[in-house]
């Protein structure tokens, strides 16, 4: 199995072009409304892992790379009231060749005959409209799917072994099955191809880095998950 790495949400930097339209934004560009604390950290060192690596740290409220482009939450308030013309330069300019290189890679994968495993790594934020989330990490995957499945339920066990006090669940806090990069990717490699989202609480995250202990869990976890994985095929 080939891990391909990505992290959609790694940074908060806006374009000198774009700067004008978020004046204003400083607080919402350095909350999790702006980016996934901590992710991009994780991604690096988690990156020797894989085969391929495509990271991005362009703030999620110029454009999100991580939804469809029918979605209406593709654009923050500080990009909808853009121009026809300037909306089509934003998704040309960062939203297309972000996925296009990621996608290619993968295709590229597949055609010599390899299983490719996916790792889009994010972070949460710890309270959510005023509720605490309960988990530590969450792992998002399609529940229909065999293979994703089945690494999920060892990558949480190796995790457990790992660092036996973590709160790990599937599939929070959101749903694997929801709009994102992953399940474009599943609709468009039907095949061969394994889409997990890895959701770890920002509460581990100080000052844009991950807790060591943590990350090295994490990383042992997967190295071990990818050397070991012979589950059913999707």
């Amino acid at each position: 199995m080939k891990l391909v790495l990505t992290c959609e949400h790694g940074g908060n930097k806006i374009p000198t072009k774009y700067l004008p339209l978020f004046a204003d934004a400083q607080e919402a560009l350095n909350s999790h409304r702006g980016l996934d604390l901590g992710a991009l950290d994780l991604f690096h060192h988690l990156s020797k892992l894989a085969c391929f690596n495509q990271f991005n740290t362009k703030s999620r409220l110029l454009i999100e790379l991580n939804r469809s482009l029918s979605l209406r939450n593709l654009f923050s308030e500080f990009t909808t009231n853009l121009s026809f013309k300037e909306t089509f330069e934003l998704i040309d300019s960062f939203y297309f060749p972000y996925r296009y290189e990621v996608e290619k890679n993968i295709s590229e994968l597949i055609a010599k005959g390899e299983e490719v495993l996916h790792l889009s790594v994010h972070s949460f934020t710890p309270v959510w409209k005023g509720e605490s989330r309960n988990a530590d990490i969450g792992l998002l995957y399609d529940p229909s799917k065999a293979r994703e499945k089945d690494f999920c339920k060892k990558f949480k066990q190796q995790l457990l072994l790992q660092s036996p006090s973590l709160k790990i669940r599937y599939n929070y806090p959101y749903l694997g099955i929801a709009d994102g990069f992953t399940t474009y990717l599943r609709e468009r490699f039907p095949k061969n191809y394994s889409g997990i989202e890895l959701e770890v609480n920002q509460k581990f995250s100080s000052q844009n880095k991950m807790e060591p202990g943590l990350k090295t869990s994490i990383f042992n976890a997967l190295e071990i998950c990818l050397k070991n994985n012979n589950g059913p095929k999707n």
